[in-house]
């Protein structure tokens, strides 16, 4: 991971072209069309007037937030220029429901009614650092609000960490990919990416104060929920 979030390159880390994001993260990532669909029925619960999209990129959440909520307006958080720039030109037939803020997701947070991510939280290597950024998700929400967060969680150790990488190779392969090349883009990604347990990560929510739970999982893709009782 860099020093920093205000150093993070979609291009450099992933090896694509942006133009060619959309269509790979689908080979990537195991249920990824359905991971979005369930993160933003969850937002979409809360009748949200304002979301926070924290790390968007090319919109895609954004995009199904923005169907699934029709009065919500979403504001895109990213610092990666090219991402937010194809995430305007994905999402203009929104109009002012989408608005993009270039910003470090580090930085102090607007008062919203939700707060979605989706594969962007990985990049926080540090679970202190987590724990600090769900501490500043929930002082944003008030109470009734909703944070969602679909990401990849893995286990702490073999076999179980083992078996579930096996498992996210076996997608890949059937995605086109060898499966040395799998292995070998997990080896890359470990650079920036860091995948917690699914157990520290609801640990880490209710820390903050959130009800969380984990509400749908395809190896090694999770949507995790929390609310904000009070």
């Amino acid at each position: 991971m860099p020093a920093t979030p205000m150093s993070h390159s979609v291009r450099q880390h992933l090896q694509l072209d942006i133009e060619a994001y959309d269509a790979s993260i689908r080979s990537f990532i195991p249920g990824y069309e359905a991971m979005l669909r369930c993160a933003a029925e969850e937002v979409a619960g809360v009748k949200p007037e304002k979301v926070l999209d924290l790390g968007a990129g090319t919109g895609a959440l954004a995009e199904a937030i923005l169907e699934a909520s029709d009065a919500a307006v979403v504001e895109l958080v990213d610092l990666d220029g090219e991402m937010l720039g194809r995430a305007e030109a994905r999402l203009r037939r929104f109009g002012e429901r989408a608005r993009l803020r270039r910003q470090s997701f580090s930085e102090p947070l607007p008062r919203c009614d939700a707060v979605a991510a989706s594969l962007a939280l990985h990049h926080v290597a540090d679970m202190g650092a987590k724990t600090a950024l769900f501490v500043r998700i929930a002082q944003a929400l008030p109470p009734g609000g909703v944070f969602v967060n679909a990401d990849v969680t893995m286990p702490e150790a073999d076999p179980q960490r083992a078996a579930d990488y096996a498992t996210w190779a076996g997608h890949l392969v059937a995605c086109g990919i060898t499966e040395p090349q799998a292995y070998q883009h997990f080896k890359d990604w470990s650079d920036e990416d860091t995948y917690f347990p699914l157990d520290r990560e609801l640990r880490a929510m209710r820390e903050a104060g959130l009800d969380a739970d984990c509400v749908w999982r395809q190896t090694p893709s999770t949507v995790l929920v929390g609310r904000k009782l009070h």
